[in-house]
C-alpha cells in the first residue's frame, strides 16, 4: 500500500526532470531488501506526494515542479513512512514503561524515573505531555506506527521534563543527548504540514 500524504508548493520551483532519477537510499530509513531510491516526476500531479516499492526498489512520485530542496526533504518523509507501514508494531503500556527505562538508563543516566508511562487517546493537539509531579508521561496515540525512533525522540522528550519541567537551555542540553532529535523534529513537522494541506488521491502510476 503506497504511502500519501499531501505536500505543499512552498519554494521556488523547479523545471521537470527528463525522466526518473535514481538515488541512493538511506539504509536507516529503508526495510533491508531495499537498495534505491527512484524519483518520478509528474506534470500532472500538482500537490500530492506517493510511494511504494517495486522489487529492490523504491518509487517515489513527486510533481515535477517541486523544488530539489523539497524532493529531498519529501523522500525522507515517504521512506519514513514506508517504513512505519512494514514494520508496524504498537508497543502496549508496559513495553512502552520498559522503552523509557532503557531510555532513560541510555541517555540520561537512569536519573529520569517515571512512575507511569502510556499511551493515551486525548492528545490531539501534542505528541506527549509529563506531569513531574506524578511522575506520569503519556504519549499519543497518534504516534503509534511511526518510525520507531520517532517514539524514542518523544520518551526522551518527556523523559527529560522529569528532570528539567521547563524548555529553558538546561532542558535542550539535556535532549541534546539523543543524536536523532533534529530528523525526528523535522519528520513530526512533516506529518503536521501534510496533515494541515488538502488532500488529492492519485493513481499509484501517476
Amino acid at each position: 500500500m503506497p504511502a500519501d500524504p499531501s505536500p505543499g508548493s512552498a519554494g521556488k520551483p523547479a523545471a521537470p526532470a527528463a525522466g526518473p532519477r535514481r538515488r541512493r537510499a538511506d539504509p536507516a530509513r529503508r526495510a533491508p531488501v531495499t537498495s534505491a531510491v527512484e524519483v518520478r516526476r509528474s506534470a500532472r500531479r500538482s500537490r500530492t506526494v506517493s510511494a511504494y516499492r517495486e522489487g529492490d526498489r523504491t518509487i517515489v512520485l513527486i510533481p515535477a515542479r517541486m523544488s530539489e530542496a523539497e524532493e529531498r526533504r519529501w523522500v525522507d518523509v515517504m521512506l519514513d513512512k514506508l517504513a512505519a507501514q512494514e514494520s508496524r508494531r504498537v508497543l502496549g503500556d508496559t513495553e512502552l514503561a520498559e522503552r523509557a527505562e532503557h531510555l532513560s538508563a541510555q541517555y540520561f543516566e537512569g536519573r529520569a524515573r517515571p512512575a507511569s508511562v502510556r499511551w493515551v487517546t486525548n492528545q490531539n493537539t501534542r505528541w506527549g505531555s509529563c506531569t513531574p509531579s506524578e511522575g506520569s508521561i503519556r504519549l499519543s496515540h497518534r504516534l503509534q506506527g511511526m518510525p520507531e525512533y520517532v517514539v524514542d525522540y518523544v520518551l526522551v522528550h518527556e523523559l527529560a521534563h522529569l528532570l528539567v519541567p521547563g524548555h529553558g537551555p538546561r532542558f535542550w542540553r539535556l535532549l541534546d543527548a539523543y543524536p536523532r532529535t533534529e530528523r525526528a523534529r523535522g519528520y513530526l513537522e512533516g506529518v503536521v504540514a501534510a496533515d494541515r494541506l488538502p488532500h488529492l488521491p492519485a493513481a499509484r502510476g501517476e
